[in-house]
């Protein structure tokens, strides 16, 4: 079976089946929705795939689509459906998000073309996604001190200085920061900050402590 999913939100059947047809012909699993409250209502039952959303639809048109994926943090990419001379909202569409807008009446090159482009990024960020969360799963092991010298060492701290900003001593902190190399089972420090930016770690907060001639 294909692992390739495309959403089609047209409340034209003519066009969802239409769609739907060429998407067979290409082994592309499609599932058409007639409105976007019944695509969105149904998201939570969906594999990640890309979507094919008409802008102009009755009850919630494409843009509130888009929006209610960005509240869901859905990163699937979406290419908008518009009709003829419609570039002030393709325009707006591609500001919200849309990685492509096809024009109808469009024929399966154009569609093909678009969606292949689609599925890339979206095999992109699946991925990321997936180191993201591997990166949190082993930061979430480190002791909450072990957390705070990734956080400085992350921040460009040299261990002196982040045993001044955290009030122990510099043997200490290079005590913790062996642990924290053991517990993310990391060889090198790279590798320890490389998990720390996949894992959005913020930055550490500076208490200002002043440099000492010590």
């Amino acid at each position: 079976m294909t692992d390739r999913h495309v959403y089609v939100v047209d409340d034209d059947r003519d066009v969802r089946s239409s769609i739907s047809f060429m998407l067979s012909t290409a082994d592309i699993s499609s599932r058409p929705f007639a409105d976007g409250d019944d695509f969105l209502n149904s998201l939570n039952e969906l594999e990640a795939g890309c979507v094919l959303l008409d802008v102009r639809m009755p009850k919630i048109d494409g843009f509130g689509v888009m929006a209610g994926l960005q509240e869901r943090q859905l990163d699937w990419p979406i290419v908008v459906m518009t009709g003829h001379g419609e570039v002030p909202v393709a325009v707006r569409a591609m500001k919200m998000g849309a990685v492509d807008f096809i024009e109808k009446p469009f024929g399966e090159e154009l569609l093909f073309s678009s969606l292949e482009r689609a599925f890339a990024l979206l095999k992109d960020r699946g991925e990321k996604t997936e180191r993201k969360k591997a990166a949190k799963e082993r930061i979430d092991r480190l002791s909450a001190r072990e957390y705070e010298v990734l956080q400085g060492l992350a921040g460009g701290l040299s261990n002196k200085l982040l045993a001044r900003e955290l009030g122990i001593s510099l043997r200490t902190v290079e005590m913790h920061r062996a642990n924290m190399m053991d517990r993310l089972q990391v060889g090198s420090l790279a590798e320890a900050l490389t998990l720390a930016v996949q894992a959005d770690v913020p930055a550490f907060e500076s208490k200002g402590v002043p440099e000492s001639d010590e």
